[in-house]
Formats: structure tokens, sequence, C-alpha cells
């Protein structure tokens, strides 16, 4: 399949700018696709649009038929497990034919019935009724059940408007507050305090005080933090007896807290801010529970007392392993569950208090390991709102297992399983097999990747190969089952995620051997996994297709710099190729922040190493794979410039006849659609582009 249809016209015409900066000049001819308001800008995109339609015009058939069967394997009408949190039961549901979720509780039962009626808080589809797009933030419910805070985007831009409700009467307050992030309520059940993101960097950097009732225009900042690095957020501890205010960058924190019953008073400081320490908090009977890197990039768990949290009262319960990283640790009356990542693979150790005390506080002892049966699989705590209880929910996952919720009775030991989400349509899991392999990088470490296909199908070396990679912000690639993927499967194209260095699969050093000036080590494992891949039989070296999101963009635009003669087809979504500019531009939100990730251009040493991969500042005459470039104009994350200037350039450059489509959603932002429907419709086109370019389509 070639470019046969008209492109649009080219785009480096308007405005061409300049960066002299360390003795190098970044020219850029394609600036001028930045400028949102200008209407050129729109013709472009929406010609751009029109192209990648024309070109997928063939494959309408194929997109439905991908569509229709995407949707037989989803239980349109079904229902969320039911959780608890004071006196009321709550879950939500979705109706075939309706696009979004209902967010609903009974009280007193899990279940509907006529004697414990359903009341729906939420609907998200009437709430979005005449909107393209609709999403719900953050939510927060008084501890009477009675008031409900939440915060609604309308654009994609995730730009959050908040808003109260009374569950009473189901009337919405008068007024609203714009670029709200995170929202609780104090334990009057009249006091919410919300944090608020600034204009220009869409950084949480202020925490308000609200008496409900008043006008928003009475509210009190009660903070502020000024160091741009920095992001808030608000909540509070499980037993939720405090209120906490974490002040984060991409390697630093501190927290704030407030005893919930005092909302008129003043937040006081754990521990202050020092560059390079994390920590997070919880609270348990006089007691700060502290997951902590101050001895280790991997953490451990000490504890402290209320009265006098300094350092020099700090009391270590786990220790810090090299092997194993501590994730996050959930606290609760009698027990607590230490969730660890060990291997690439989550685990969940369970400890219970003995009722003996010590100087230091309650002894808490190991008491057992929650198991899991497979070779790759994602587990991680579910909603567990009561804190005095015996049980412990959470959920599990495989690239064969449909998302399951188990609830785990500490006592015993045993799980039970509350339900597993159904997949309509013929699904048998037995067809399916998954495995992890290890690929060796250039440098000899090993790099894991997991695999699933369809076992009757398989072929030695002869499969088409579809491998998805992130590898960035210490993100662990979750392993868990999608309903959609089986449209691959099901056609042998055998599916590879590569847990390459960048993400946190392996703790917070494999984060570290990822980022800012070894960053292309991110890369090259990407590229040595695609290879073992196709010199082990997993797949076909002709029939390579890679994927990648965001930050995996950037993965995506490397590696076909580098290795373009390694894949058939690209499919980037969001994709950050833009490096330079976007990272020599102070003013655009995350940039700042993000120093902490890639480096600061505006250091030399930095500068010219960003420069050495950065997508758009590498494109060079020569093949390219066939690519599919997808963005939002409404994304706050990735600017939809981003995308749009990388194609043009490629456009100029690229010397083969491979298809390079671009495809801007003119109504989302950095997820794509919110509707689950068109949604699909979306997959369905990756997915009828992919097939294609594998082969697979007659």
């Amino acid at each position: 399949m070639t470019e046969s249809q008209p492109l649009p016209p080219p785009t480096a015409r308007k405005q061409h700018t300049e960066t002299h900066l360390h003795g190098t000049v970044l020219t850029d001819d394609y600036a001028w696709l930045r400028d949102k308001q200008d209407p050129e800008v729109t013709v472009y995109l929406e010609a751009e649009n029109a192209c990648a339609e024309a070109l997928m015009a063939p494959l309408a058939g194929l997109r439905e038929d991908l569509y229709r069967e995407m949707l037989s394997h989803v239980k349109q009408t079904d229902v969320s497990v039911p959780f608890r949190d004071g006196a009321w039961w709550y879950y939500t549901r979705t109706e075939e034919g309706r696009q979004y979720a209902i967010h609903c509780r009974t009280h007193g039962s899990p279940n509907a019935t006529e004697d414990t009626p359903e009341q729906v808080i939420l609907d998200g589809n009437q709430l979005a009724q005449g909107h393209a797009f609709f999403s719900i933030g953050a939510t927060d419910i008084t501890g009477d059940g009675r008031w409900l805070a939440y915060t609604t985007d309308l654009t994609g831009f995730r730009q959050y408007a908040l808003h109260i409700k009374d569950l009473t009467t189901g009337e919405t307050l008068p007024g609203e507050v714009e670029r709200v992030g995170s929202a609780v309520w104090a334990a009057d059940n009249c006091t919410l305090f919300y944090t608020v993101e600034d204009e220009e960097q869409k950084r949480q950097y202020q925490l308000w005080r609200h008496m409900r009732g008043t006008p928003h225009a009475a509210d009190e900042l009660v903070f502020q933090d000024d160091d741009e690095r920095f992001n808030l957020g608000a909540g509070r501890t499980r037993d939720g007896k405090f209120l906490v205010l974490e002040s984060a960058s991409h390697t630093t924190s501190e927290s704030r807290v407030l005893a919930a019953n005092d909302p008129e008073g003043a937040f006081t400081l754990i521990s202050p801010r020092q560059d390079e320490h994390e920590y997070s908090i919880d609270h348990r009977n006089g007691l700060w529970f502290i997951r902590t890197n101050d001895r280790g990039r991997n953490f451990r768990l000490i504890t402290a007392p209320v009265a006098t949290p300094g350092r020099d009262r700090w009391t270590e319960r786990i220790p810090h392993r090299d092997g194993v990283m501590l994730e996050d640790v959930d606290l609760f009356a009698g027990f607590f569950v230490a969730c660890e990542r060990e291997d690439g693979l989550p685990r969940l150790r369970i400890w219970r208090f003995t009722g003996a005390e010590a100087e230091s506080g309650p002894e808490a002892v190991p008491a057992g390991e929650i198991a899991f049966p497979e070779p790759a699989y994602n587990a991680h705590p579910h909603v567990n709102r009561v804190f005095d209880t015996t049980t412990f929910r959470y959920a599990y996952q495989s690239l064969v297992t449909p998302s399951s919720v188990y609830e785990y009775h500490v006592t015993t030991g045993d799980a039970t399983l509350l339900k597993q989400l159904e997949i309509p349509g013929g699904f048998d899991r037995t067809l399916y097999a998954s495995e992890r392999v290890h690929a060796v990088a250039p440098d000899g470490v090993k790099v894991p990747v997991s695999l699933v296909y369809r076992k009757d199908m398989r072929e030695s070396g002869r499969n088409p190969l579809y491998v998805y990679g992130y590898g960035s912000y210490g993100y662990a690639l979750p392993l868990g089952f999608s309903s959609n993927r089986l449209s691959l499967l099901d056609r042998g194209v055998v599916i590879a995620y590569a847990h390459i260095r960048g993400g946190g699969d392996l703790g917070k050093p494999w984060h570290d051997a990822g980022k800012m000036l070894v960053k292309r080590n991110t890369f090259t494992d990407f590229i040595a996994a695609v290879e073992h891949l196709t010199s082990t039989g997993y797949g076909d070296p002709a029939r390579v297709a890679i994927e990648g999101g965001s930050a995996g963009g950037l993965l995506m635009g490397a590696v076909a710099n580098m290795r373009p003669d390694l894949f058939r087809a690209v499919v980037s979504h969001v994709p950050f190729v833009d490096v330079m500019n976007t990272m020599l531009d102070a003013t655009l939100p995350l940039t700042v922040p993000e120093y902490e990730e890639w480096g600061n251009p505006n250091e030399e040493n930095y500068f010219k190493y960003m420069l050495s991969y950065s997508p758009y500042d590498n494109i060079q005459a020569g093949s390219y794979p066939a690519m599919l470039v997808k963005t939002s104009l409404h994304d706050s994350q990735v600017m939809y410039w981003e995308p749009a200037k990388y194609v043009a350039k490629l456009r100029t450059l690229k010397t083969d006849k491979n298809p390079l489509l671009l495809l801007t959603n003119m109504q989302a932002g950095h997820g794509g659609a919110s509707g689950r429907y068109d949604y699909l419709k979306e997959i369905a086109f990756d997915y009828a582009f992919l097939l294609r370019e594998l082969g697979m389509v007659p």
C-alpha cells in the first residue's frame, strides 16, 4: 500500500525558527504548527485526517469487523464489585449502548434490592450530554455519606472543574472552581480542602480551604508551593484521622498533616524536603508508618511517633533490599500489606500485628504471601476503605486471565474470588499461553520480555510479531488482560511486552538505568528485545510491528531512527518526539518538572545527550517503516504539534513509499476518546492498519 492519495501541502513555509545554544543551531521549519488559534493549523490537521481516512478507506469493512469483534467480547451491561465505605456499598455499572459508567450506591447491602434501593450518585451519560469529551476526575464523599465533591473535564485537556453535590436531594450547589486536581473532606462533613493548578504550568501548586455553603470567593489559601518541580496532592489516612498534603517532584517529596477533626488548624511538616529523598505516610494508633528511600533506592518501611516524627525517632520495620522494591504499604488496624516488586513481578506480603508492644510501637510479624499461579501477571490492592477489618481485597489479572477481584482472609490465608470479568463471544483461556523470556542488551544486562500467543497458531519464525514498550518515569509495564487483544491473537499475532530500562519493572535502579544521561539504554534494550524474539522464533523478522504512547512514543521515534530496517510498522500514540524544542521551553506544562527525568538542556552535557536521540531532530533521509502517528488537539501532556511537526518533517525526508498517517482527534486529550464505544473504534483503526502492514489482509 503506497501513499497514492493526495497529501497535505508542504508546511515549511510560514515560520522558521532557530535556537542557538551551546554552539549548536537548532532549526525548526515547522514551528508554525504550534499556533493552535491559526486557522491554517486546523486546515492542515484536518487535511492530514482526510488523507489518513482516504488511505484507510479500503479497510472500512475490516475496521467494522474488528469493532464488532471487540464489542462481542464486552459484557456491555455489567456491574463492578461493590465496596463498603461507612454505611454504604459503592459500585459502578454500565448499560448497553451507553458510553459512560454510572456511579451508584446502596445502603446496608452490596446488592441493589427492593429493600435496599439503588441511588445513582453520578451518571456519566447525563453529565456528558452535549459534550464530545467527558471525564470524571477526583471524587470524595463526607463521612456522613451526604456530600459529594467531584471534578469533571469537558475538553480532554485534563483541566477539571470542582462541583459539590447534595446526595440527599440530588442538588448540585451553585458555583464551581476551575483547575482542581484533588479534593478531600475534613471530619466535620463541612470543610473541603482542594488543590488548584497554575494556568501556565498545569502544576498543582495551591491548597485551598472551602466551607460548604459559602461562596468560593471566600475560600482561604492554606498553602502554596513555589518550586516549579513540585505538584501538590491532598488525601486522607485510611483510618480517617488525618488529612495529608503531599508535595512531590519526580525525585523528592514531603508531607504535611492535619488532624481531620481540626479543619481550622495548621498543617504540620513530617520531614522537610531533601533532594532525592521520597517518602509517603499513613497512620495507625499514634504512629506514622513511613515508606522512605533514605537508605536505598528501593525504599524501606519505618515508624515514628505522631508527636515527634523527626528522623532521630525513626524505627525500621522493613529494611531496604537491593532486589526488592517496596512500592507501597496498605495499612489496617490489625495488619498491613507490603506491596513489593521482585524480579519484575508484583508481590503482596502480609504482616500481622501481634498485640505485643515494644518501646518503638507494636510488633508485627510476617504472615505469608498471596500466591499467584502464572509466570507473568499483574496484582495490586483493590478498593479497601475499611480500616478495622480482617480481609483485604486485591485485583489480579494476566495476559490470559481476565481481570479478577479477590478477598483475602488474613486470619486463615484463604482467598475468595468475588468477581472475574466475563468475556462473552466464546473466549476460551486454555487456547492461549503466556511466557517470560530475557533478551540480552548490548551491555550484557538481561531485559525481561513477557509474551502471549494462541497456542494452536504458533509456528516458529512465521508469526507476525507485535511488541509494546514504554520505559520511562519508573513506570512498571502492567501485564493485564485485554479482550481487544483477542482480535490480534486469534489471527496468529504473537504479542510481546518489553520491560526495558527506564521503567520500574525491576525497581528504582532499573528506572535510574534508563533516564537522564543513560536514557539511550531504553532504546537499545527495546531493539535487543525485538532481535531476541525474532532470532528465537517468536516472530517473523519481516513482519514486526511496534507500538508505544507518550514517552513510549519517544521510544518509537528513537528506535525508528536507529533501526528502521528492524520494523515493518510503527503505531505511535501522542508521542513525545520533539524533545529539544519542548524541553527548552520552560513555559510549557511539565517542562521544568521533567528536568528530573530527562535532564535540563540548558546545561551543555544534557543538551548534547538529548540531541543525540531526540526523534524530531534525528530524522534522516532514507527508508522508514509504515507509520500511524496519533494525537489529540487538546492534549495537555504532549502537545499536538509534536507529532504534527514530526510527521511533516518525516514526509520531506523519507525515501520509501510506505504509508505515513497522522490522525488527530480534534475533540479529545492525552487518552484519546472518552466514550467506551468511541475508544473501541479507535482501536479498530489501529488494528486494521497493523494487520494490513503485517500482510494479514487479502
